[in-house]
């Protein structure tokens, strides 16, 4: 069982910076595929990034293509979100999640873990 806990939301003018870490623990972190997904109110939850186990692959949804990156580090544990340029329509919690596979994954459904999320909120 693994558990994820995320942290560096916050606000944030519009074209400013954030980074997202999410600590996982109770599992073999290098083992699993990372991915951080955002829901605002309203709406569902959408894909933001995807990396695979060891950081060499990675995959980001065209809205945030450019402006976010997505890396882990395996002897911390740990998964970010380097949030850049960011827009108000950028707000909304994220979350983290793992999945029990090596590859890249994008799809929700495929992803075994989720943290409770972090709130971003972009303002314009």
């Amino acid at each position: 069982q693994v558990q994820l806990v995320e942290s560096g939301g916050g606000l944030v003018q519009a074209g400013g910076s954030l980074r997202l870490s999410c600590a996982a623990s109770g599992g073999t972190f290098s083992t699993y595929a990372m991915g951080w997904f955002r829901q605002a109110p309203g709406q569902e939850r959408e894909f933001v990034a995807a990396i695979n186990w060891s950081g060499g692959a990675t995959y980001s949804a065209d809205s945030v293509k450019g402006r976010f990156t997505i890396s882990r580090d395996n002897a911390k544990n740990t998964l970010y979100l380097q949030m850049d340029s960011l827009k108000p329509e950028d707000s909304a919690v994220y979350y983290c999640a793992a999945a029990s596979v090596a590859i890249v994954v994008i799809t929700a459904r495929e992803y075994d873990y989720w943290g409770q999320g972090t709130q971003v909120t972009v303002s314009s």
